[in-house]
């Protein structure tokens, strides 16, 4: 059984730029991603400090994770991204690359998107946490 996601943006909100305010989930299990980072297999930041590059690591390792319990990025319910820096424009262009990618349909739930002073990692510069509705 596939699970249900029904996704909601009521008419007396403010409309987005793709995400939903509101994700419904009818499903039996549900998986938490950790937060994924722009990390190699070796376990090394890539590119420290290009904000392009570490995205398109991130969308890479969130396919993987995600396929690892047999979801896709259509699956997901709920994402929140971090992203170090305050400026509107890099918070907007790291939204723009996420919607580009191939977890692009992790993107049209519900999400928040946030600058931070720092992350884990030296030179990290994006992380993203994904939560997804799972089939029986």
């Amino acid at each position: 059984m596939t699970a249900q996601i029904d996704r909601v943006n009521p008419d007396r909100l403010h409309s987005t730029p793709g995400y939903h305010h509101i994700t419904v989930v009818e499903a039996a299990r549900t998986a938490y991603l950790a937060g994924q980072c722009p990390l190699d297999p070796a376990g090394s930041v890539v590119g420290p400090g290009d904000l392009p590059a570490q995205i398109d690591q991130i969308a890479a390792n969130a396919v993987i994770a995600l396929g690892a319990v047999g979801a896709r990025p259509e699956d997901v319910v709920r994402s929140v991204i971090y992203v170090v820096s305050e400026d509107a424009e890099v918070l907007g262009d790291a939204w723009t690359r996420l919607n580009d990618s191939v977890i692009a349909g992790a993107f049209t739930t519900a999400s928040t998107l946030l600058g931070v002073a720092q992350l884990g990692y030296p030179g990290q510069l994006i992380e993203v946490d994904l939560t997804a509705a799972l089939s029986d």
